[in-house]
């Protein structure tokens, strides 16, 4: 099995590597990058990729490592009892399989995705450590041992919201998606827009680098954000002239808001604005 890209998914070289070196090593493959740079999308186009199946994972605040294993539903075993139904005399029809028994029990070796790991409590990857390290799991109410038929391919992605204990990190191939340059996202946005003109792309691109560039910006425009903006120059038929707008009073772009997602970077860029307008007027 090796990762070689995708049609639809511009994977770097060094992200191949990364991404075959865990699969050699039969180790989670932990990805941090900032938020839209496709840690997520990489786990589906590697499946998509491989020719194997996807279980994906999205972790939130409030979720369990015993959720990713399986619940025992003692309600519904407990309501089935007051009615008289056979099913109570067995156990096992109240516990409800997890993704990480789903991707044990699955008869060919799947894609596991556990998405933004770092946003559930901090013990949460602890309480993973076994049983992604031996890749097998105790079930205490039925009292049998669940262990993969072969392992899976385990992608973890991070947005470093928290930070990972190393005994997890140590059992982890670690990389990290660096922020594409202009070359990289000009390959990208030619994926998602084959045939765009390059005019609009070079002027898109060059307002898109400058915001990001612009001291101070709470948040920067992301991958994922600078597709939807060039999807909406699109759809107005935006003039490519209204992004070479020199205007000091205009430096906020159209349609910004498919860039800009912070009431203070809104401010920021007003400010600069007006600063600009009061250098130019002395």
């Amino acid at each position: 099995m090796r990762f070689t890209g995708t049609k639809s998914y511009v994977a770097t070289d060094d992200l191949k590597v990364a991404v075959n070196a865990a699969i050699t090593l039969q180790r989670p493959l932990l990805v941090k990058g900032e938020p839209g740079t496709g840690k997520t999308v990489l786990a589906l186009e590697v499946a998509q990729a491989l020719g194997v199946p996807i279980l994906e994972w999205h972790v939130k605040s409030t979720t369990k490592a015993q959720q990713g294993l399986y619940e025992y539903d003692a309600v519904s075993r407990l309501r089935d009892s007051q009615l008289g139904d056979e099913r109570v005399h067995d156990i096992a029809n109240y516990i409800r399989r997890g993704k990480l028994w789903e991707a044990f029990a699955a008869e060919q070796r799947p894609v596991l995705l556990i998405d933004e790991i770092d946003k559930a409590d901090i013990e949460f990857p602890n309480d993973l450590l076994q049983e992604l390290d031996r890749m097998e799991f105790f079930v205490y109410e039925t009292g049998e041992t669940i262990s993969a038929r072969q392992r899976p391919i385990v992608i973890i992605t991070s947005n470093n919201e928290k930070e990972l204990p190393d005994a997890f990190l140590r059992r982890c191939f670690f990389h990290y998606i660096k922020f594409p340059d202009a070359d990289t996202m000009r390959e990208i946005v030619d994926v998602h827009f084959p045939g765009l003109k390059g005019r609009l792309v070079n002027e898109a691109l060059r307002v898109f680098y400058e915001l990001r560039d612009v001291p101070g910006m709470k948040k920067k425009p992301s991958t994922s954000e600078l597709l939807d903006w060039i999807k909406l120059l699109l759809n107005e038929d935006i003039d490519v002239e209204l992004l070479r707008e020199t205007d000091p009073r205009k430096l906020v772009p159209p349609l910004a808001g498919a860039l800009i997602k912070s009431e203070q970077d809104v401010h920021l860029l007003e400010r600069l604005a007006f600063m600009s307008r009061r250098r130019s007027e002395s």
